[in-house]
């Protein structure tokens, strides 16, 4: 069963995200990119971490940059190695160069919106989540 937590600040994509992974397992979502973080550390320090988070590059206050960048920190912390972090997946309405950052940044890919079923199945694929 995936767990996911889908930041996004933006009520459409945030539904559709949801609607798309509900059926793979449980998904947690978060508006901002402190309501992430927050997430985030609740699920690592329980010992239940995510599988997967669907990050929003664009948001208010605290962007995905950020939140991608204090997610690893919180990894490196933990003692995780980078291959059993959880896998990120950065999502833009546009902006080839806030790809590039979150490329640079160690996320595990990128899908440009609208989020098409077909393109996020197959990342998750790809990445190796779905069974």
């Amino acid at each position: 069963m995936l767990r996911t937590l889908i930041v996004e600040d933006e009520f459409t994509s945030r539904m559709i995200l949801n609607t798309l992974l509900l059926r793979l397992g449980r998904c947690d979502v978060a508006v901002n990119g402190k309501e992430a973080i927050e997430a985030f550390a609740a699920a690592l320090k329980e010992g239940t971490g995510y599988h997967l988070v669907c990050l929003d590059i664009t948001m208010p206050g605290m962007d995905g940059h950020a939140v991608l960048k204090e997610i690893r920190e919180m990894e490196r912390a933990a003692g995780l190695g980078s291959s059993q972090g959880v896998k990120i997946i950065m999502t833009t309405a546009h902006d080839q160069g806030s790809i590039a950052g979150a490329s640079r940044s160690k996320c595990d890919a990128f899908l440009l919106k609208p989020i098409a079923k077909t393109a996020l199945m197959s990342k998750l694929s790809e990445l190796g989540l779905l069974a």
